[in-house]
């Protein structure tokens, strides 16, 4: 129960705090929570993962099928992934997810260290 709810809170920070701030505030969403709702340090990482892993591969996926596909075409062909915007979908989210994985580590640490 504390994995959902450190995952849904994760998402739901990061969202609203992405609606103010720059892209860093999913790492400060993911290390709030981590510090918040006590898990061990795998479980930590996996919620921070999985939250942000889904909120930006779903907002992603929205922005691709607002715009037909176009913006996350071209952008995939700049980039090594041979202009397939799904695949830049997945990239996109799991970078987010590394980037808030790490985060709720470092958070699930900080707890466990005091």
């Amino acid at each position: 129960m504390k994995f959902f709810v450190a995952t849904l809170l994760t998402a739901l920070l990061a969202f609203i705090g992405g609606l103010k701030f720059d892209w860093w505030i999913i790492a400060l969403a993911g290390f709030l929570v981590a510090v918040l709702v006590h898990q061990k340090a795998g479980k930590a990482f996996l919620s921070g993962f999985t939250g942000l892993f889904l909120l930006h591969g779903i907002l992603a996926f929205w922005i691709n099928k607002e715009n037909d596909g176009i913006l996350a075409t071209k952008v995939a062909m700049l980039l090594p992934l041979g202009g397939h915007p799904y695949l830049l979908i997945l990239v996109t989210a799991f970078i987010g997810g590394l980037v808030a994985g790490i985060a709720a580590l470092s958070g699930s640490y900080l707890r466990k260290s005091h």
